[in-house]
């Protein structure tokens, strides 16, 4: 059987090879008389200069190409607040899908093997509205909140899970010039409370399960709410709240607002107005509240738009990050402009393996199919793990066969070629995995590892871009090009901001550096917002105004720029920490590296300047972890194996050899780590909605841990 195998690989080597060169030489001719005299491959499209330097100094700013002169600030001419944007939509696509949730089947609860209760669901397909009723809706919803008391340019909050819901409140809000403050979904409740009485909120818009879980628990604690307003169908009887708190359906101020007494005549917004007032997620505190103008948006989606081709009524975009999130709302309200569906999913149901989908379902995205897609790197980085577990269980003969396709279709995208025949020979079920028809994946929220970059380019078989942006930019700063394929990188400043680079000596970056220039991020643009929310001494810290009138924002992030004026992350200013000997130690660098490792699901690295060295708080792959405790012949429960030192000194084994791979220096690796049992997650407060590193409250969870590892020298 052996003697079979090594004689069956080398000859399934050369037939692969023979085939696709077959493939390869019959398409070219065909290719070289097609192709355009102006056509380039993406090679040769990675290659041209993106943006440039405008002062000519290394520093810049630098902006895109076809921005030189002027920074774009709207879609249209003339169409510069949110009413707007949305109401031309709906004169140009009336009658195209517009919204779109699944019919809820059954649902049932299903025990685990130790004994846990969970929630599984059967859904049906998408039930759509088209544009022209989800604007009715909206201006009904609108004149209801009218009817309700709430008044023009006076804060209204939204506290509820991404669905279409959301975001026709939302439009609401807009159109009558009512600023919307947007709370994540998964805050405490002191940093809800302190969200809603620092903007003085009176009414709120909510879900039945968020407002029995979290927001009932703290209203007496927030005296100047007087109107809840939940999203669901149905309200639930018997509720008690305390006096002076109406709570309402959604659909009855809906029908509320559409009685013809009640279409009064509304205060349309300004292009200066206040659009969202948008906390932040607390990575580092308490939550701020970002002040985003209309037209600060309109600029932002501007700039993004110009970085997806063809973008249009054709495309269907799938919903599932948290709305309360820039990056989710921006990549919405891009799709609204421009004719898009919009299909609602969840984590718990985007696939057919998601914690919420009974088993032989299928999961959201199979069902809708999406052709544009925005995720956060942590997610990204599952899906690679995942898909990765599944190449290695495979036999050996698909094993090679997978890894053959995948060495080959990288060399010839790295020639600035495609790959069709193995796009649907081999790539075809994973791309399936994510609907099939995807074009654009995006991502933002953090840095994306190259590796998994390159897995997703190669294996869902459509450009993955990067993105860089922040709340006080509207989310917009830059994004690659989606033909180039490049790894590591966040692409050129998007065509509404452009990009400075400020010299920061203490941590050694400057503009002169060779051969790239370093430096602090900044951001300057019609896209960078008005500022914190009533907090002036923040203001004067982070934002700026140029001599030209030009606001900017310091993002704390370093940088540098290539030759071709793309932008590549390197380093945050509050993630560098000087160690006893005098090193400087990059935290964000080392856990991007160490995320690499297929034992790691998330690691927090951590130095104390009085210390000599780095240590590590790791979330274990379990999969993994479990395989490994196997093969060291470790028993025990999953607890028991996290708080085994034999475990634990074999994974930091590991992690050390991914580091010393990765070119990390000695004192950059982590000497001691601890294993999580549980995983990070925005439910216990350990990591926010985008899935960053929340240090202040690691530091706390685990500051036992931080003693025993610093103690014991």
């Amino acid at each position: 059987m052996l003697l079979y195998a090594d004689l069956c690989f080398p000859v399934m080597v050369v037939i692969f090879r023979l085939v696709v060169w077959l493939y390869s030489l019959i398409s070219y001719l065909p290719y070289l008389l097609l192709r355009s005299s102006d056509s380039q491959t993406f090679s040769e499209c990675s290659r041209r200069v993106k943006a440039r330097s405008v002062s000519g100094h290394p520093s810049g700013p630098y902006r895109d190409i076809g921005a030189l002169r002027v920074l774009a600030t709207c879609l249209q001419p003339g169409v510069n607040t949110l009413d707007l944007v949305f109401e031309s939509s709906v004169c140009r696509f009336p009658h195209f899908d517009c919204l779109g949730t699944r019919d809820l089947l059954s649902e049932e609860d299903e025990t685990s093997e130790d004994g846990r209760v969970f929630k599984k669901v059967i859904l049906g397909e998408y039930r759509w509205m088209s544009y022209d009723q989800v604007y009715k809706e909206v201006r009904a919803f609108g004149s209801g909140l009218v009817a309700l008391g709430q008044k023009p340019l006076k804060n209204i909050a939204i506290f509820c899970e991404t669905r279409a819901e959301w975001i026709i409140a939302a439009q609401a809000c807009f159109m009558y010039n009512f600023p919307l403050v947007t709370l994540y979904s998964t805050l405490g409740g002191p940093a809800i409370a302190h969200g809603l009485n620092e903007a003085e909120v009176s009414h709120i818009i909510t879900s039945k399960e968020l407002l029995e879980t979290k927001l009932k628990s703290i209203l007496l604690e927030v005296p100047r709410l007087q109107h809840i307003i939940i999203v669901d169908d149905k309200l639930k009887s018997g509720s008690e709240y305390p006096q002076g708190i109406s709570v309402h359906s959604m659909a009855a101020v809906t029908r509320l607002g559409a009685h013809p007494e009640n279409g009064t005549s509304r205060r349309p917004p300004c292009a200066a107005d206040v659009a969202v007032i948008m906390y932040t997620s607390g990575s580092t505190g308490v939550p701020k509240g970002v002040m985003i103008s209309h037209s600060n948006i309109i600029a932002g989606i501007t700039g993004m738009a110009e970085r997806i081709p063809s973008l249009g009524e054709d495309d269907t975009y799938i919903g599932y990050l948290p709305l309360a999130h820039v990056l989710e709302l921006s990549a919405e309200m891009v799709c609204l402009a421009h004719g898009c569906r919009i299909g609602y999913s969840s984590p718990q149901t985007l696939t057919n393996q998601s914690t919420k989908i009974k088993k032989g379902s299928k999961g959201d995205i199979s069902v809708l199919r999406p052709t544009l897609m925005a995720a956060v790197p942590e997610i990204m980085d599952r899906i690679y793990k995942n898909l990765m577990l599944k190449v290695e269980e495979m036999s050996v003969f698909q094993r090679t066969l997978f890894l053959l396709a995948y060495n080959y279709k990288m060399e010839q995208l790295a020639m600035g070629y495609s790959t069709p025949l193995c796009d649907k020979l081999v790539f075809q079920k994973v791309r399936a995995l994510l609907g099939g028809r995807l074009r654009v994946l995006l991502s933002g929220g953090a840095p994306l590892s190259a590796v998994t970059q390159r897995f997703m380019n190669i294996c869902f078989c459509c450009p993955v871009g990067q993105g860089y942006g922040l709340t006080e930019t509207c989310g917009a700063g830059t994004i690659s090009q989606l033909w180039d394929y490049s790894t590591g990188r966040v692409g050129a400043p998007l065509v509404c901001c452009e990009i400075q680079l400020k010299d920061w000596i203490e941590g050694g970056y400057r503009s002169t550096d060779r051969p790239c220039p370093r430096g602090e991020i900044l951001v300057g643009g019609p896209n960078v917002t008005m500022g914190y929310y009533k907090n002036k001494q923040k203001n004067s810290e982070d934002f700026f105004m140029d001599e030209k009138g030009q606001r900017w924002f310091c993002t704390g992030d370093i940088g540098e720029f290539h030759g071709d004026g793309c932008l590549k992350i390197i380093d945050r200013k509050k993630d560098l920490v000087k160690l006893q000997a005098g090193e400087y130690v990059s935290l964000g660098k080392v856990e991007a590296v160490l995320k690499n490792c297929p034992l790691v699901d998330n690691i927090c690295a951590y130095a104390n300047s009085d210390e000599s060295y780095v240590i590590g708080f790791v979330v274990p792959n379990q999969k993994q972890l479990l395989a490994l405790a196997e093969r060291k012949r470790v028993r025990g429960l999953w607890e028991e194996l996290c708080n085994n030192p034999v475990i634990e000194e074999e994974v930091l084994r590991v992690i050390t050899e991914t580091a010393l791979t990765a070119q990390l220096e000695r004192f950059e690796i982590p000497w001691k780590i601890r294993l999580s049992v549980e995983p990070w997650t925005p439910e216990n407060g350990l990591v926010t909605d985008a899935f960053k590193l929340k240090r202040k409250e690691l530091k706390s969870h685990y500051q036992n841990d931080i003693e025993r590892m610093y103690g014991a020298k």
